[in-house]
């Protein structure tokens, strides 16, 4: 499995209450529309201790990123553990797991997305860009490994469709265009992983 995410730094009381206010309204409002007083407000805490725990608004949103990005590889790594023979399941498995997290914790699809679309073209050094980037290079990385286990003759070309199945369904489901969104995205990729396509 490619490597787990980094060890985050325990946070102390008042910065959890800031990163679970600051992560709540990031997702629901967007990065740029919540001020760092709403946060403090939502938190209880004054901005001082904002800064004082997290450095900077940019900080916080990578924490928030991070966060998240965590929580959603522990539920995958359950989804997973149900399926611990390589194959076509294995690989399946993670359109299931996304489409579970989806309904509890992504109606608005993907935080890194969203952030990603806030931000720029992330070449002017923001932060965030290279916590977006990681979080997307290591499902890649995923996608490969599990289908180079499954027995696909060229793993990382069907992780790249994996892939683009997996981020489309996603923005769908922030999109609302259609509903079940990971089901058809499944669909197709056994339909892939089956008869792979040259």
């Amino acid at each position: 499995m490619p490597a787990p995410v980094p060890l985050l730094a325990p946070l102390t009381p008042a910065a959890r209450r800031v990163l679970d206010a600051a992560s709540a309204l990031f997702y629901e409002r967007g990065i740029h529309a919540v001020g760092v007083d709403t946060i403090a407000l939502a938190a209880g805490v004054t901005k001082k201790t904002l800064y004082d725990r997290f450095g900077s608004k940019e900080a916080l949103v990578v924490s928030y990123l991070q966060h998240r990005d965590a929580r959603w590889r522990e539920h995958l790594t359950g989804h997973l553990a149900r399926v611990p023979e390589p194959g076509i399941e294995r690989v399946l498995a993670v359109f299931d797991a996304a489409t579970s997290w989806s309904g509890e914790n992504g109606p608005k699809g993907c935080s890194a997305i969203n952030a990603r679309a806030e931000i720029g073209d992330g070449h002017d050094g923001h932060p965030v860009f290279p916590e977006i980037t990681r979080q997307k290079v290591w499902l890649l990385d995923l996608f490969t490994e599990l289908c180079g286990e499954a027995g696909n003759a060229d793993p990382a070309t069907m992780a790249q469709r994996m892939m683009l199945l997996y981020e489309g369904a996603i923005v769908t489901v922030g999109m609302e265009t259609f509903s079940h969104p990971f089901e058809v995205a499944r669909g197709v990729a056994r339909g892939l992983l089956v008869r792979p396509v040259r």
